[in-house]
């Protein structure tokens, strides 16, 4: 599957590598329909490419440039809005897509169901696939409101496709009492408000395929207000980078998404420098990302 970049599109700094060369493409996923609180998730991806030119290519922190990648930014998918099944099944086959051409792809959400679809092709290509997941928020729910399709029921679907042992929570500070029964239960695994357990994860999971899902809602607010849920309680910027790049850098990533940016709530413009930064930290750490 060819994706061409439309030069008139305003890519994410340094993503604008050819697909045939890339190995990994970025895309976007804007959509908010099933958000339980504060709408307007669906901006995100847009903000972060936009307010990506306010960074540079180079990480300071890695001493690695985006420059020396080939990353393709094949931009937002085209989502009907007040169609949440042909939604996923949209993000399904453009994740299959990049997926195919043996590229890694990785998602700007939109709001946390985005990741189901994505973890369904993931799983797909590889049945044994395992999830990282940096959230306040458990996301383990049957149901919002007799609704099986919503953002907080994510992971729950995604436990639907992966059974038991597969999916690996940290940072979790939210949800009802049934959701961490659940856990407790040995369905899915969970840290409570932090990443401690994270080396003991990833020695577990060594060599075998991972999706790495970042809700970035598992900051603190003070941090990072521009999200639909905020949650008071969460982990600090550098906490979270040193983890997802952790994950990135040492699991088999195989696909990854940062979702839940909900710009319009914080118009100082900080959460989407956040988010751009975590963007760029990430593609700099994940294997896929081979020196041109």
């Amino acid at each position: 599957m060819i994706y061409t970049l439309n030069r008139n599109m305003e890519c994410f700094l340094g993503c604008d590598s050819g697909y045939d060369e890339a190995d990994i493409v970025l895309y976007g996923a804007p959509f908010d329909g099933t958000t339980s609180y504060r709408p307007g998730t669906r901006f995100g991806p847009r903000a972060i490419r936009g307010e990506s030119y306010g960074i540079e290519t180079y990480s300071p922190y890695q001493d690695r440039d985006l420059a020396d990648l080939r990353v393709m930014d094949s931009g937002d998918l085209e989502l009907p809005i007040g169609d949440v099944q042909a939604t996923l099944e949209a993000i399904c086959a453009r994740a299959r897509g990049i997926l195919s051409d043996g590229k890694l792809p990785l998602m700007l959400g939109g709001e946390h169901l985005v990741t189901l679809p994505a973890v369904r092709a993931a799983q797909q290509a590889y049945p044994d696939l395992s999830i990282v997941h940096f959230d306040a928020h458990a996301d383990l729910r049957d149901d919002y409101l007799g609704v099986k399709l919503s953002h907080a029921c994510a992971l729950r679907r995604c436990w639907e496709i992966l059974g038991d042992g597969r999916i690996f929570q940290f940072g979790i500070r939210s949800g009802d009492r049934a959701e961490f029964e659940f856990a407790a239960q040995g369905h899915v695994a969970m840290r409570r408000f932090d990443f401690e357990w994270l080396d003991v994860t990833l020695e577990a999971l060594r060599g075998k395929p991972v999706y790495l899902t970042i809700d970035l809602d598992v900051l603190d607010p003070s941090a990072f207000p521009g999200t639909g849920t905020p949650e008071p309680g969460g982990v600090p910027f550098l906490e979270l980078l040193r983890a997802s790049t952790k994950v990135a850098r040492e699991a088999n990533v195989v696909g990854c998404d940062l979702v839940e940016l909900s710009p319009p709530y914080d118009p100082s413009g900080i959460s989407t420098a956040v988010g751009c930064k975590l963007t760029r930290e990430i593609l700099l750490s994940l294997k896929g990302g081979n020196a041109s």
